[in-house]
């Protein structure tokens, strides 16, 4: 288990340490059996919600305050700057990042707070996992077709062990990712 003295309410929790919930270390292709259902915001929104905003070679930071999503750009991962969008699902908690393709030259740290998602004040009954999920054609409701599972990490409360309060991933490329359930 992770644990973080951090509340609900902070907008970046403490950074991960080796203890993790699961032992994926790199991108997992191999997904065949694996049944992931999408995880579904909290409160739905209103409507997609879409952030812009450029990011050049000395880094920067893109959050989302309303969904608790905050992307971290490391100096160096990108050569050029290159204005970045990220547009949330309105049912799930499901991003479309573009421009879709784009390669980082570093790793890319994405934490998704978990006070906006059903899994709020619940424990932990499944294993929650970041997925990578083909195209925008793809329906979110039901079992997900996933392309790949990206390493992560659950971060829990020391006042509430039992109850995740964040989710941290790397991408080294954008396209349209998925939190889930197995």
């Amino acid at each position: 288990m992770i644990a973080s003295c951090a509340g609900m309410d902070v907008p970046n929790p403490a950074a991960p340490d080796s203890r993790e919930l699961r032992p994926i270390t790199g991108p997992v292709t191999d997904v065949a059996g694996l049944e992931l259902r999408a995880v579904s915001w909290k409160k739905q929104l209103d409507a997609p919600l879409t952030v812009s905003q450029t990011i050049d070679p000395a880094g920067g930071t893109i959050s989302m305050p309303e969904t608790g999503l905050t992307i971290e750009f490391p100096a160096g991962a990108v050569t050029t700057a290159v204005t970045i969008t990220v547009t949330a699902d309105p049912n799930y908690v499901a991003y479309k990042m573009d421009p879709a393709g784009t390669q980082f030259l570093k790793d890319v740290r994405v934490t998704q707070l978990l006070n906006t998602t059903s899994v709020l004040d619940l424990p932990l009954l499944s294993q929650l996992y970041v997925a990578y999920i083909p195209d925008d054609s793809v329906s979110l409701s039901g079992i997900l077709p996933v392309l790949e599972l990206e390493p992560s990490t659950t971060i829990f409360s020391l006042l509430s062990p039992l109850f995740p309060q964040a989710e941290v991933w790397t991408i080294r490329h954008f396209s349209r990712y998925i939190l889930a359930s197995g």
